[in-house]
C-alpha cells in the first residue's frame, strides 16, 4: 500500500513539474541555434519490450507509436529535415519470425504518416533488398506525399552507411558511362561533391545533430558520409520512452556546443 502511494505521489509530481520544465526549455530554445536536419537512431525497442515482459513485436509497435509525436515536436520547433533509421541492412538478417512482424509494423507506421498529410516521406535505403510489399509501401508513401509542404522525413529502411556509399559510387559510374566519360577523365575530376550528388539524401543539408537512444554510444553505420561534421547526442531512454523533454534536452545540448568543422 505504501509503495503504491509513493508511486502515485511521484507520478503526480511529474505531471506538475515536467510541463513547467518543458516550457522553460522551450523558452530557452526560442533564441537558440537549432539544427536544420536531425538524424535519429530509434534504438531500444527490443530491450524496452524485454524490460516490460512483452514480446519483441510489442516493443516495435511501442516505438512506432512514438514517431508521429516526435515529428510533431520537430514541426513545432521549425526543424526542416528528419532522418529516422528504422531498419538497417544488418537487421534484414534477423530471424524471419522477428523480421516479418517488424516489416509489417514499418509498413503500418509509414501508411499512418501518409494519412496525416503533414509530412513529406522520402525512403532512403536499398529498397531492392526489401520484400516487394515493404518496398511498394515506401514508394507509394513518397509519391503520395510529394506535394506536401511540410517536414521532410527520410525513412531509412534497409539502410546501411557503407551500402549507401557503394550505391552512390555505382550510380556515379553509371551516370558518367552514359555521358561517355572515360575512367581516366573521371579520375581527374572526381571530388566529394560528385559522390554526395548520388547519395540517398542528395540535395538535402547534412544532419546537424544525430541522436541515438537506449544508451548505446556508437554509430552503427548511420549516415556515415553525411555525419562527418554532425554533433552527437546519446540518450539513455529506450526509444518508446523517449519524451519531448528528452528531445528538448538534446536540442539544448546542441545549442550550447561550439561547432568545429574539423578535428
Amino acid at each position: 500500500m505504501i509503495g503504491r502511494t509513493v508511486g502515485s505521489i511521484k507520478r503526480a509530481v511529474k505531471r506538475v513539474v515536467y510541463p513547467a520544465y518543458e516550457a522553460r526549455l522551450v523558452r530557452q530554445l526560442r533564441t537558440a541555434r537549432l539544427p536544420q536536419h536531425v538524424g535519429v537512431m530509434l534504438d531500444g525497442n527490443r530491450r524496452w519490450a524485454k524490460a516490460a515482459g512483452a514480446d519483441t513485436a510489442t516493443g516495435h509497435r511501442a516505438g512506432a507509436a512514438n514517431i508521429s509525436p516526435f515529428l510533431g515536436w520537430c514541426d513545432e520547433l521549425g526543424i526542416d529535415v528528419v532522418t529516422l533509421w528504422l531498419l538497417s541492412t544488418d537487421n534484414l538478417n534477423r530471424a524471419p519470425e522477428e523480421l516479418a512482424p517488424l516489416l509489417r509494423i514499418i509498413e503500418d507506421v509509414v501508411t499512418e504518416l501518409v494519412a496525416e498529410e503533414r509530412w513529406r516521406i522520402n525512403p532512403v535505403g536499398a529498397l531492392d533488398l526489401l520484400p516487394d510489399e515493404t518496398a511498394r509501401t515506401l514508394k507509394e508513401a513518397a509519391a503520395g506525399t510529394r506535394e506536401v509542404q511540410g517536414l521532410l522525413v527520410n525513412v531509412a529502411v534497409g539502410y546501411g552507411g557503407r551500402r549507401e556509399i557503394a550505391d552512390a559510387v555505382r550510380s556515379l559510374l553509371q551516370h558518367h558511362a552514359k555521358e561517355g566519360t572515360s575512367i581516366e577523365e573521371l579520375a581527374t575530376i572526381l571530388d566529394v561533391e560528385h559522390i554526395a550528388d548520388h547519395l540517398y539524401t542528395k540535395g538535402q543539408p547534412d544532419p546537424d545533430l544525430v541522436i541515438r537512444t537506449s544508451g548505446e554510444q556508437r554509430l552503427g553505420g548511420f549516415l556515415l558520409w553525411q555525419s562527418a561534421h554532425s554533433e552527437y547526442y546519446f540518450c539513455e531512454a529506450y526509444w518508446p520512452d523517449f519524451r519531448r523533454v528528452d528531445f528538448l534536452r538534446a536540442l539544448r545540448a546542441y545549442a550550447v556546443r561550439n561547432r568545429r568543422f574539423g578535428m
